[in-house]
């Protein structure tokens, strides 16, 4: 047996791995503001940068010596951008606007107690029997159904009145019910 070790035989259009990131580290700074024009948000930029720096170390054998690093690293960023915003696009994503006053499931539980709940609704019956007569008459009609102009027929006032003390009987309520 010999000691004999072919020649390692090195591709002329590879480089290797130390020289590739030397060259990586220095042409990567470049990327960061094309980055930040192409996604417009700091931390989406930040990510898009890292996943092209991350794929270039993952693919650097496929990069050809003497070719323009820089440009060769514009293309894998602009290609996983593209690729993401493909990908978003394709995920129909519904944009909520509304405020966040109501959360769903907040504090719901599995089995209704309807003990809890005819405590809640003996609750909102005595804050309405607690309002002042001038709000509760008009509120009392509005919770039966009744429409604006219907109370304001029935108790012969006019009707921005009637709007007027239903949404006051309302806020009072709001008040009164908050502290049980």
């Amino acid at each position: 047996m010999s000691n004999f070790e072919p020649p390692i035989i090195k591709h002329p259009t590879m480089t290797n791995t130390l020289d590739f990131n030397q060259m990586l580290l220095t042409s990567a700074e470049f990327l960061k503001p094309f980055a930040a024009t192409l996604t417009r948000d700091l931390e989406d930029a930040k990510d898009l940068f890292q996943e092209t720096v991350y794929r270039a170390l993952a693919n650097k054998e496929k990069y050809i010596s003497g070719t323009n690093i820089k440009a060769w690293l514009y293309t894998i960023m602009r290609n996983i951008f593209i690729n993401n915003y493909r990908r978003k696009s394709k995920t129909q994503v519904v944009l909520d606007n509304t405020p966040n006053d109501f959360f769903l499931n907040y504090n719901t539980v599995t089995v209704p107690n309807a003990a809890i709940a005819n405590i809640n609704i003996k609750d909102i019956h005595k804050a309405i029997f607690e309002l002042p007569e001038i709000f509760k008459k008009p509120f009392v009609l509005y919770f039966d159904g009744y429409k604006y102009n219907e109370i304001s027929h029935i108790l012969k006032e006019p009707l921005g009145t009637i709007k007027s003390r239903i949404h006051f009987a309302r806020k009072l309520l709001k008040k009164q019910i908050e502290r049980f």
